[in-house]
């Protein structure tokens, strides 16, 4: 019953090809076991994770109108049943040492899912909710590298400038974004500074980080 509930939304839902199913439990203290986690790591996995499942494998033997890439043979597609909508993060990076592939994370919470890769960091979508109509996943691409350039760039949002790899870009919006944060901050500080001198060294600092972006 569980499964058949996964399987209607992953080939209704998830978009992907029916071929590409697979029957696998992943059983919670199989994982605790394999990284000999404390006490307290364990109870933080468990609040988070009621039950995970190895659902769908996409590969050339799968999916044969896509080929191997130079680095990705194949990636898994991974349903996480969660406890609670604010899940720690680590738990879901745990989850990518355990399997040595390259993993898509359908984390699920009553009705909704948010998507999940881990590519240099752990990239989420935001959360959106299950319909019949939906189609999240989608294989593009002439070869697995591709494949999975393209599922990383949807669920991130990500939009690859003219001469960046996704790595580049993906360093590019982070360090954009850390500058637009400090910019966030300076303003607040600026608009509750009450000495001219300070506030217009606050500005001075703003328009130096404007510039950068």
């Amino acid at each position: 019953m569980y499964f058949a509930k996964f399987a209607y939304q992953m080939f209704i839902m998830y978009g992907l090809p029916q071929s590409t199913i697979v029957k696998k439990q992943l059983p919670k203290k199989a994982i605790f076991a394999k990284f000999d986690l404390k006490p307290s790591q364990r109870e933080g996995f468990d609040a988070d994770i009621a039950r995970i499942d190895i659902v769908a494998v996409v590969n050339q033997t799968t999916v044969p109108a896509v080929g191997e890439g130079a680095e990705i043979k194949e990636f898994y597609v991974l349903a996480v049943q969660l406890k609670q909508r604010d899940f720690d993060a680590k738990n879901i990076a745990l989850l990518t040492k355990l399997i040595p592939r390259k993993i898509v994370f359908a984390l699920h919470y009553e009705e909704e899912v948010q998507f999940a890769v881990y590519h240099t960091k752990l990239i989420t979508s935001n959360w959106q909710l299950l319909t019949p109509n939906s189609s999240f996943l989608t294989i593009q691409g002439l070869d697995l590298d591709v494949v999975w350039e393209n599922i990383v760039k949807s669920i991130g949002n990500i939009k690859v400038e003219d001469g960046n790899t996704l790595k580049e870009q993906i360093r590019e919006d982070d360090d954009r974004a850390k500058i637009l944060k400090q910019i966030e901050q300076l303003e607040k500080k600026c608009r509750a500074e009450k000495q001219p001198r300070k506030k217009l060294e606050l500005f001075e600092q703003i328009k130096k980080l404007k510039n950068q972006i």
